[in-house]
């Protein structure tokens, strides 16, 4: 599955094609970050690898009205949902293999993420309604 942005998940949203138990990573960058733009490439690889988990690109400004109140600290930040459930949130280094690593751990199972601020369990409720 490509790697969605806010726009295409809307109109994935709205077609009802929102697979509500799936596994989905959103990684939240900004526009003006240079990390970011060079990882953008390497995350897009990460999903064409894993068609089964859905990708999503979220520029915390552009995109501020699906992130809401979620402060970014640092660059990439990486959030991963099953369902509603947070099962991770944090920075994580922009290197392609260490991201596919956390990626493939996390969908392997774990436990939830509880810990992570309101606003980050909110934007998990706002991708999966």
């Amino acid at each position: 599955m490509p790697v969605l942005t806010a726009q295409s998940w809307r109109r994935r949203r709205s077609a009802g094609r929102n697979e509500r138990d799936a596994l989905l990573v959103a990684c939240l960058c900004a526009a003006w970050c240079d990390t970011c733009n060079e990882f953008r490439l390497a995350f897009e690889r990460i999903a064409a690898a894993r068609p089964y988990i859905g990708f999503l690109w979220l520029d915390i400004e552009d995109d501020a009205e699906i992130c809401g109140e979620v402060d970014v600290e640092n660059f990439p930040t990486l959030a991963a949902w099953r369902g509603d459930t947070l099962l991770f949130y944090g920075v994580s280094l922009p290197q392609e293999a260490s991201v596919a690593r956390l990626i493939d751990a996390v969908a392997a199972g774990g436990p939830a993420a509880p810990d992570a601020p309101a606003a980050v369990h909110e934007l998990g409720r706002t991708l999966t309604r």
